[in-house]
């Protein structure tokens, strides 16, 4: 059995070489709290190891923020410096590597006004736009998390501080797939799978997905020249990458103006640490026109209140209930774990790269092609072992593609 040592710089291997995959004499960009400390400074020397020319660590203090955003005048909130725009478009025009590490504290903005923060974020998302849209094309990228005391409180709040910490580390190494003999082979076969349902879905080119389930009763129309796509992805400079670990997700854009019906939550979704619980949506003509929630009402408005296209969904992902993080019946309160327990919908923006040369888009012709704009993109989980999946043809024929959750091919 492996030491915990040994298990984290193989954590920090499988984000450098499979998740990153970073280039000789390429440039590494790492944003991190100062939660992720240990875990970052491995990720350095696994970089550098793999002949990274140079590596820049962005640092944050989530009390720092935290105190930003109770007591910083509103208006400096959404003063976005232009220094600061300028840096993250020179990193992209430099194909710089960027990694984001992650290390939750679930609770930290729940007495904030959930306002404040939609705007802080909403500015921020306008000012960076482009250098955002770049790095997702362009570059190679990564988002991975470390386990941080505050959030395993949250996911183990019986336990005692030090032993909670040692369950999560624990999850996070066996649903990364540490706990393999080869974790990268691990990898690789398992983007393998995923790929393969990804290529079945873009072969059948569907016209529309209907979801059948417990407050469920939805059908998502597919736009023409859909592409179903996994997190396996390629920067321009055709470096493969993993952009989220973990991931269990095979996903795809939904047709904007194409949804209709009902759909429930399944699974609480925590966003900028407000829990909503049980989110019911009612869309028609794609748009949102009713929404409730048991608890967070505020911070869904603040979601679906974004903008114009924030009405609208711009992601359909399947995950099948054997997913490991689902299996593990745990809620992680963070939705890059949450989002590869279960099937998910996401609020706003579509991805690009799930439409035919989305990726050289404006956004005027990305809505012509019938994918959403927004300057939000929200996940909210809505798998469960009671939803059925089935797949209409153009011909109307009916395939199934999950039954009682999981894969029905």
């Amino acid at each position: 059995m492996r030491s915990f040592d040994e298990n984290l710089d193989l954590y920090a291997r499988l984000a450098i070489q499979v998740g990153l995959n970073v280039q000789k004499g390429q440039r590494v960009f790492i944003r991190s709290s100062l939660q992720g400390a240990e875990y970052v400074r491995r990720l350095v020397r696994e970089a550098y190891a793999v002949g990274a020319y140079d590596v820049h660590v962005d640092w944050s203090d989530d009390k720092v923020n935290l105190t930003r955003y109770q007591m910083a005048p509103t208006e400096a909130l959404t003063d976005v410096p232009q220094w600061l725009v300028q840096k993250y478009e020179t990193l992209v025009e430099q194909r710089a590597a960027h990694m984001t590490v992650l290390a939750p504290t679930p609770d930290l903005y729940k007495d904030v006004d959930p306002q404040r923060l939609a705007s802080a974020t909403r500015a921020m998302r306008e000012a960076t736009k482009h250098a955002n849209d770049d790095r997702v094309s362009k570059t190679n990228w990564l988002g991975m998390a470390t386990a941080s005391a505050e959030w395993a409180a949250k996911v183990y709040p019986n336990e005692i501080p030090e032993q909670a910490l040692a369950l999560l580390w624990n999850d996070l190494f066996q649903l990364c797939r540490i706990d393999q003999e080869d974790p990268i082979a691990a990898w690789r076969a398992h983007i393998g799978d995923l790929t393969r349902r990804a290529d079945f879905l873009n072969r059948q080119a569907f016209k529309s997905l209907h979801y059948d389930g417990p407050g469920t009763d939805l059908v998502i129309e597919l736009p023409k020249g859909h592409r179903w796509s996994t997190a396996e992805m390629t920067s321009d400079t055709g470096t493969r990458y993993v952009a989220n670990m973990p991931t269990e997700e095979t996903f795809s854009v939904p047709k904007r103006n194409g949804v209709h019906g009902t759909v429930r939550a399944t699974l609480p979704l925590n966003y900028n640490g407000v829990t909503i619980r049980n989110i019911r949506l009612e869309l028609h003509d794609g748009e949102i026109v009713n929404y409730a929630a048991d608890s967070g009402h505020e911070a869904l408005r603040s979601i679906i209140e974004t903008d114009e296209g924030s009405r609208r969904l711009g992601e359909v992902a399947l995950v099948s209930q054997d997913s490991p993080i689902a299996q593990s019946g745990r809620l992680f309160y963070n939705t890059l774990y949450d989002e590869n327990a279960s099937c998910h919908l996401a609020i706003g923006a579509a991805i690009p790269a799930c439409i035919a040369g989305g990726q050289e888009m404006s956004d005027e012709e990305m809505l012509a092609a019938g994918a959403n704009c927004s300057m939000t993109h929200v996940d909210f989980m809505i798998g469960s072992d009671e939803l059925d999946v089935t797949a209409e043809g153009f011909d109307g024929s009916k395939v199934p593609i999950l039954r009682k959750g999981r894969w029905a091919f």
